[in-house]
């Protein structure tokens, strides 16, 4: 049912531009099959933008900046999560040893 149905080689229709007295397979031509000349692209209107060795100076420090700003506020978060951790730890223990002391 999903596989295609091809006709057998022998029976396959030539094309029309084509015959089978006139074809003959060593007859090559190359520029017969060239493909066709691609059209430029338009002009940009957009401004060209012009890097000074100031303004790289002014990215490479930006780009420093925010990753030590991103790099602080990641490792703050998992202080804080490590600091949370430990208080509810200690609080487990406390709470434990709290109820293990009323049994008694």
């Amino acid at each position: 049912m999903f596989t295609p149905k091809y006709p057998r080689p022998d029976t396959a229709p030539m094309p029309a531009s084509t015959s089978s007295a006139t074809y003959s397979p060593s007859a090559y031509n190359p520029t017969a099959y060239a493909p066709a000349p691609v059209p430029a692209a338009p002009a940009s209107n957009r401004p060209t933008v012009q890097l000074t060795a100031g303004s790289v100076l002014t990215l490479a420090a930006g780009g420093g900046v925010l990753v030590l700003v991103v790099g602080a506020v990641l490792v703050s978060m998992l202080l804080a999560v490590a600091i949370t951790a430990v208080s509810v730890a200690v609080c487990a223990v406390v709470i434990r040893s709290i109820l293990k002391s009323d049994r008694r």
